[in-house]
């Protein structure tokens, strides 16, 4: 939000403080400052110059050739561009010597052969906005020779302020006013505008669906969209450019002026925060504005000249005949002001913020207006603002104001009641405050207190916080806000840790990070965003072509930061990732989003040491990890030839493959990635990667406890025959399943290949570990089991013993 300086000085003609005083004030306030502007430290050396004559340059077609009276007794040659220049007419004039924005220094310089002395600016040219079709003319009556700055009080500071999106009350000047102000409320005055007359006080029709407001017939049909809608109307306005005290305060906060109504407008969203809107009462068919849900198939042409399709979800604002503006978001074009507009239909609405938010989504447009409506405008402050336009707009438009006002009050707006108790408040505060202390601290902002009941108080919010003070927690944090949180005591009293559990996922992914940490990996975050061979759920508003959607897979995004690595010349590379991949969800539903844990490794296996070589990691040094996390939540692993990770499969290499599993879901992959899926440089060692979808349930398996084993256990090593085609993998765990319940552990312990075994065969050596819980174990027990075992991988291998 763009704050003036001087605006709020305005607002509040005791507030003291630079604009660096009041950007630290509300920053312990909760709303820090990004930037502070010296909006005319730039321009200091521009001066208004009145042009004499403009004519045709003799020797160029495009070009004028002006003279032009800067106060210094004579007149200069000034060789300009513009279109707009016209004698007579004021503008801003920079010197020879004068230094603009942007390093240009003015310099005297021959143009198609005749010597301008000086330069006639733009706005963009001085800082101002970004209107470079013309140079900046000037409305009103100056002194050639004066101060540029001085004369159209630019001499301000623009304070650029953080607003959250919880704090809607911040993006106006009023409500940043009323957070400097030291009595709040009370010490605020709403200046009167230059040129003003007085206005008779409006006599306001409430109706609750539908009302009449001189000649022109108002009605909402959606009460639940739009809860309330105010209009009045203004004949005989001469619309044309604003003066110059408008305008420029448009400029120091950004603002392009565009007309006397539409600044006006403008002027008091920004002042109070309420959102208007200024119809050409002679472009409303039927003399009829209807607040509807659009129809099938409508379409409204906004102010910027674009058709848009409608749904019958959004709300719209109509006239007799069609749609005319969408609500909250921007007006049409067919009722748009314009210099012939004689009659107005001011507009001064509350539209729901969640329908507000849906329609500009879908429509792809924001603005100034549907910023603030889908965060909150007040609902009790609309009459004020109302007065506020029509008052400016006479004072700068003309025109007589009808003196009835009609105000369609379709739903009840009701305010909310808070009750804060006095021990919760010095519970969390850890500082007793009793009711006057806390009608001190937060009636300025606007509450009221209702109650002083004993030990509590109750609390109105007022129409501006509707939409973040919903509980005590919240008054609560106001008082501290206000009270100051330098002002609370250092020293450290009792405390308790909480009773509540951290969430599931979370105690999961604490568990995990720290176990990888002690691993030697290193933990990388990177953006949930990915280009459109990467995931399925595209954004609406994307930051780049290239990140146009959310991600399917978390290990893609991670190969990513290995290949900048290896452009930077890092060999040895251990990250992993706790992030979220997302899924298109069914029709009209979000996304569906998983938590996801990946690992890349490549390089060294250890850091350099002088006792030898380290080697380099390699697959079963990843399955090494992955067995290590299969035993700490009972998951099994298995060759990875069948399951699928969706996004995760796609950049893993074919036959290098582990699969986890629970319950005989797959869960996770992992494998050596596909060298054509990664960028890698010929010096790179392979690089492997893998990707599990996390389940907040395997909590409950980390901590599997059993008593000591009282009985001897019987070892029995077996040597097999196995074809060259079937992994070890396989075999164990036949032998595991084919040795009932009193195999306890398979663990393999030989390979060798030569003389002595068939051709296309190797010789793996398992050791069978039996045990029974109740008695000690025969050798006759551990036989009939290796039977077993035998016969099973005969009849599935044709695997035989060996010898």
């Amino acid at each position: 939000m763009n704050i003036s300086h001087r605006w709020l000085q305005a607002l509040v003609p005791g507030l003291r403080g630079s604009p660096k005083e009041i950007a630290d004030r509300l920053a312990m306030y909760g709303a820090p400052v990004d930037e502070i502007v010296e909006v005319g430290a730039e321009i200091s050396g521009v001066v208004i110059a009145r042009v004499v004559d403009a004519r045709r340059h003799p020797n160029a077609d495009r070009l004028n050739l002006c003279q032009v009276d800067a106060g210094t007794g004579t007149l200069l040659n000034v060789v300009c561009g513009a279109p707009n220049v016209r004698a007579g007419s004021f503008y801003p004039f920079a010197p020879v010597g004068t230094s603009l924005p942007g390093g240009v220094t003015i310099r005297k310089a021959k143009i198609r052969g005749e010597e301008s002395q000086g330069m006639l600016c733009s706005a963009r040219e001085l800082g101002l906005g970004r209107e470079h079709e013309g140079i900046l003319m000037l409305h009103g009556e100056f002194t050639p020779g004066e101060s540029f700055i001085a004369a159209l009080a630019l001499d301000d500071a623009r304070i650029v302020v953080d607003v959250t999106a919880n704090r809607p009350d911040l993006l106006s000047h009023i409500g940043v006013a009323r957070e400097l102000a030291e009595k709040g409320e009370q010490d605020i005055v709403l200046p009167a505008f230059p040129g003003g007359r007085t206005i008779s006080e409006p006599e306001i029709d409430r109706v609750e669906r539908r009302g009449l407001v001189d000649g022109v017939t108002v009605s909402v049909e959606d009460a639940e969209l739009c809860p309330r809608y105010m209009a009045a109307v203004i004949r005989g306005v001469t619309v044309g450019p604003s003066p110059e005290w408008l305008a420029s305060r448009l400029r120091v906060i950004g603002q392009r002026p565009i007309n006397n109504v539409v600044d006006a407008t403008n002027y008091v969203l920004h002042e109070l925060g309420q959102p208007l809107h200024a119809f050409d009462l002679a472009q409303l068919r039927g003399s009829e504005i209807i607040v509807r849900r659009a129809r099938e198939a409508e379409t409204v042409t906004t102010l910027d000249g674009v058709e848009r399709k409608l749904t019958p979800e959004m709300l719209v604002i109509a006239d007799g005949v069609s749609a005319t503006a969408v609500a909250g978001v921007m007006g049409g074009g067919e009722s748009e002001v314009t210099d012939n507009t004689r009659d107005l239909l001011i507009e001064c609405a509350y539209f729901e913020p969640k329908q507000v938010r849906r329609t500009r989504r879908a429509l792809g447009l924001s603005t100034d207006a549907s910023y603030r409506y889908e965060r909150g405008v007040d609902p009790t402050g609309m009459t004020r603002a109302l007065a506020r336009v029509v008052d400016l707009i006479v004072a700068t438009a003309g025109g007589e104001v009808d003196p009835h006002w009609v105000d369609v009050q379709a739903a009840t707006l009701e305010a909310p009641e808070v009750e804060v108790r006095l021990a919760r408040v010095e519970q969390v505060l850890g500082r007793a405050f009793d009711a006057d202390e806390i009608a001190a601290l937060i009636e300025p902002l606007g509450f009221r207190i209702i109650d002083r009941g004993g030990d509590r108080v109750r609390v109105g919010v007022p129409g501006h916080r509707w939409f973040d003070v919903f509980g005590e927690i919240d008054v609560i944090e106001e008082i501290a806000r206000r009270f100051g949180y330098d002002n609370f005591s250092q020293a450290l009293t009792r405390a308790r840790p909480s009773s509540v559990p951290d969430d599931a996922m979370l105690q999961l992914e604490d568990a995990l990070r720290a176990w990888l940490v002690g691993h030697g990996l290193l933990e990388s975050r990177t953006a949930a965003f990915a280009g459109i061979e990467e995931g399925d759920v595209e954004l609406l508003l994307p930051l780049a072509s290239t990140e146009s959607r959310l991600r399917r897979a978390v290990l893609p995004g991670l190969l990513h930061r290995v290949e900048y690595n290896f452009t930077r010349g890092a060999r040895d590379i251990r990250l992993f990732e706790l992030g979220t991949a997302f899924a298109a969800g069914e029709k009209g539903r979000p996304p569906a989003e998983t938590r996801r844990l990946s690992i890349a490794i490549t390089g060294a296996r250890a850091p350099e040491h002088w006792s030898g070589q380290v080697g380099t990691v390699d697959l079963w040094d990843l399955k090494g990890l992955l067995e290590e996390f299969a035993e700490r939540y009972g998951l099994r692993i298995v060759p990875g030839d069948s399951g699928r990770i969706a996004g995760a499969r796609e950049v893993l290499l074919e036959g290098e493959l582990f699969e986890l599993q629970a319950d005989g879901v797959t869960v996770g992959l992992g494998g050596r990635i596909d060298p054509a899926r990664i960028d890698a440089p010929a010096w790179a060692a392979p690089v492997y990667g893998l990707e599990i979808v996390l389940d907040e349930a395997w909590n409950e398996r980390t901590h599997v406890y059993a008593p000591l084993p009282v009985h001897p256990a019987i070892e029995q090593d077996l040597a097999l025959v196995v074809p060259d085609g079937t992994s070890a993998a396989a075999v164990s765990e036949t032998i595991r399943d084919a040795g009932g319940a009193l195999l306890e552990s398979v663990d393999i312990f030989d390979l060798y290949r030569g003389t002595g075994l068939p051709e296309g065969t190797r010789s793996l050596a398992f050791r069978l570990r039996f045990r029974a819980a109740d008695r000690t174990l025969t050798d006759k027990d551990a036989a009939k089991a290796v039977k077993r075992i035998l016969q099973r991988l005969k009849d599935e291998y044709s695997i035989e013993r060996r010898g």
